[in-house]
């Protein structure tokens, strides 16, 4: 027996038309270095026709890698709405690799078309003469510079277009989006979500027990557009009616409190490093006001349980984390305490990874594959299926990420019975010493407890008694002081004392990945060439 519904395809086209029709007079503010400028959701959605149009006079057709090399503007929205929704392929280029994991992969997706804003026109240039799939450069502002040779300014190109084109009606499961993992070992490696992933990602970010994004939402948008598709935050903005507010290249500390200030959001997402340079502005700013804030979302990594005393304590306003990769679009858990949480408890549930949001399965398994218990003390490597999470990489095969039809995250930690998620380490950070486990991000957030300490990273070092113990890599605020010892010290009381680092090193800045992570890989070889001033403290 089948059921009597209609069968109407989940399509970004569907998203558009929502947006464009419901909520047409909701506002995007993109900052720019002379102020804000505002666009509606309607008029955002009618450029986005005219795009489509522009693009399909190009040549752009199905399936077709159209590449975006942009901040998080108003216009990098347009495309995002335009490209998958005339059954081409947006493909996010990350702004900050490495030129030669940048070619890599608009080589690797075979991306005819980029959309590049001006101000990047310059890093561009430097690999334009090793991608030649690409066919067309469409620049968004002012470029003279002629770096890039021919080019097609973008106001006029989609100026020369009327609005009113056709969405098609597509396969839902067809690609929509490109969006490449950050390689930190080996190659990037390409995910490529559907219309129907994308949909049901959106719906599932609107639900109360995960972002909740609504109508009554204005959410600065600090994770990059270019990162996991900024958490699927501008569909869903679309699909639920909530303003954003985009920074562009102003993501340091002082801009971030001042457009909090300003222009009064009522979430935002980003990743814990830039939230700690948020801090450390605020605390030097009179005027700092986070009162419009009902939630801080930090995702990417694990965010210090001091991090989030401090936003409770001293700004009054809760941090949530959430968990996720590119691989699952991202959203997988978020670190929501249960109904009827005593107010004191609940940081013992904003400190965890998260909570599996419906639509994810998820669980824990043993180097054989078995599966271990959710009993919140066993731990395992967590492993996660669903309707937006990849089955496989495009172009490449990786039986080894992939086991009984689950994804293989990487992560290590334990899940227990109410769906809660620690994560204690990735498997290539994991630290063995004397055959039991040390989680490098457990003493990272312990670390970074210390009023003296701005960032910590913890890495693996060779160690002849025990195998492998821990080096604690510290970058101290501006202006104070603290020794190893002090600092052993105050961990002696926060973790167990065989983690205990015996070594230690002060140096002064942490390395960061494309996306905003710790560099371990940078760190782990920077201490096997000596570079690092390691100081041993015993007791």
């Amino acid at each position: 027996m089948q059921s009597t519904m209609q069968d109407s395809p989940l399509l970004i086209s569907g998203i558009i038309r929502h947006g464009e029709w419901v909520y047409a007079n909701k506002v995007i503010y993109t900052v720019e270095p002379d102020g804000v400028r505002e666009a509606s959701f309607k008029s955002i959605a009618l450029r986005a026709e005219r795009l489509a149009a522009a693009l399909g006079r190009l040549g752009v057709g199905e399936s077709t890698r159209v590449g975006t090399f942009m901040w998080n503007n108003q216009v990098h929205m347009e495309a995002y709405l335009a490209v998958p929704a005339m059954g081409a392929v947006l493909h996010t280029l990350n702004i900050r690799l490495f030129p030669e994991q940048l070619a890599y992969i608009i080589n690797h997706a075979q991306d005819e078309v980029i959309i590049v804003d001006h101000t990047l026109v310059p890093l561009l240039a430097k690999i334009r003469h090793e991608i030649p799939t690409v066919r067309h450069f469409i620049v968004n502002g002012l470029d003279e510079s002629g770096a890039l040779g021919e080019t097609i300014d973008y106001e006029a190109f989609i100026g020369a277009e009327e609005p009113g084109y056709a969405w098609p009606e597509l396969d839902e499961r067809s690609a929509a989006i490109m969006c490449y993992t950050s390689g930190t070992t080996g190659n990037p490696k390409g995910v490529v979500y559907s219309h129907r992933s994308t949909w049901l990602h959106s719906l599932a970010s609107t639900t109360a027990n995960s972002i909740g994004l609504c109508e009554k939402d204005r959410c600065l948008l600090i994770v990059p557009m270019f990162h996991v598709n900024a958490w699927g935050a501008v569909y869903t903005a679309f699909f639920a009616g909530t303003e954003l507010i985009m920074p562009q290249m102003f993501l340091q500390g002082e801009p971030i409190v001042k457009m909090i200030r300003d222009l009064r959001p009522t979430i935002s997402l980003g990743v814990p490093t830039v939230w700690n340079d948020v801090l450390r502005a605020a605390e030097n700013d009179a005027d700092a006001d986070f009162s419009s804030m009902r939630g801080i979302l930090a995702g990417g990594a694990a965010v210090p349980r001091s991090m989030i005393e401090t936003f409770r304590e001293r700004w009054g306003r809760n941090m949530v984390q959430g968990w996720g990769m590119t691989e699952t679009s991202p959203l997988a858990a978020v670190s929501i305490p249960p109904a009827g949480t005593p107010p004191e408890k609940e940081i013992d549930y904003r400190v965890k990874a998260g909570r599996v949001v419906a639509g994810i399965d998820l669980r824990i398994t043993d180097d054989d594959g078995s599966v271990l218990p959710r009993d919140g003390h066993t731990v395992g490597e967590f492993e996660i299926r669903g309707p937006w999470v990849t089955g496989s990489y495009f172009g490449v095969d990786a039986p080894e990420r992939f086991h009984d039809g689950w994804l293989r995250t990487g992560d290590i930690g334990t899940l227990d019975d109410e769906g809660f998620m620690v994560v204690t380490d990735r498997t290539k950070d994991v630290i063995k010493s004397g055959g039991e486990w040390i989680s490098s991000v457990e003493l990272e957030g312990a670390v970074m407890g210390h009023p003296s300490v701005f960032e910590a990273a913890v890495i693996a070092v060779p160690d002849d008694k025990w195998q492998e113990r821990p080096l604690c890599c510290v970058v101290l605020r501006p202006g104070a002081s603290a020794t190893a010892t002090e600092l052993r010290a105050f961990l002696a009381d926060r973790v167990v004392k065989w983690w205990l680092p015996e070594y230690w090193t002060f140096i002064e800045s942490i390395p960061k990945t494309s996306v905003g992570k710790f560099d371990k890989k940078v760190l782990r070889a920077e201490f096997a060439d000596g570079k690092f001033d390691v100081q041993t403290v015993l007791g």
